[in-house]
C-alpha cells in the first residue's frame, strides 16, 4: 500500500460526498470526539446539535477539527482532517440568514438532525431539546489516501 497526499480539491470532494464526520474538541487538556452530520459550503462546515458537552467545550475553546473518512478496504481508503474555529449561530435576528442557510444545506441530506436532535438521557437527566446551529470556519484541510500497491502484492 502507498499513502499519498490528497489535493485540496480531492479533499473537498470527499467532504461533499461524506455526510458524517467526527468532531474533535478539547477542554482543560482533555480531548472529546463525536460523530455529527455536516455540510460543506464556501469555506465552512455546517452542523446542528443541542446543548451538551461538545457545545459547552467549544464555547470555551473554539479550536476544533473534524475527520471524514472513506473506507473501501484496509489498503484503499481516504481520510480528510479539517482544522478550524467553532462559530455558534444563535437564534437572534442578526444570525437568521446564517441559520436558514445552515438548515437549507443540512436539509439536503436525510436524517441530518440525527444524532443531534434525538432524546438523550445522561446520568438520569434528559438533555434539553433546543436546536443549535453552528459552523466551523475552515482554516486548513489535509487529506491522505491509501492506495493498493500492486508491486508489493497488496490488494
Amino acid at each position: 500500500m502507498l499513502i499519498k497526499d490528497m489535493t485540496r480539491e480531492a479533499s473537498i470532494d470527499l467532504l461533499n460526498r461524506t455526510p458524517v464526520g467526527r468532531l474533535a474538541c478539547a477542554r482543560d487538556g482533555q480531548p472529546y470526539i463525536t460523530p455529527l452530520h455536516w455540510k460543506h459550503d464556501d469555506g465552512y462546515l455546517y452542523s446542528f446539535s443541542t446543548l451538551g458537552q461538545k457545545i459547552a467545550w467549544m464555547r470555551e475553546n473554539p479550536l476544533v477539527c473534524v475527520e471524514f473518512e472513506e473506507l473501501v478496504s484496509p489498503q484503499d481508503w481516504a481520510t480528510v482532517i479539517v482544522s478550524g474555529t467553532y462559530e455558534e449561530l444563535p437564534d437572534l435576528p442578526q444570525y437568521r440568514e446564517f441559520r436558514q442557510h445552515a438548515f437549507d444545506l443540512l436539509h439536503m441530506r436525510s436524517v441530518w438532525w440525527e444524532p443531534g436532535y434525538v432524546k438523550t438521557v445522561h446520568a438520569d437527566q434528559q438533555r434539553p431539546m433546543e436546536p443549535l446551529y453552528f459552523r466551523v470556519n475552515i482554516d486548513r484541510i489535509t487529506g491522505h489516501r491509501g492506495i493498493p500497491d500492486a508491486a508489493s502484492g497488496s490488494r
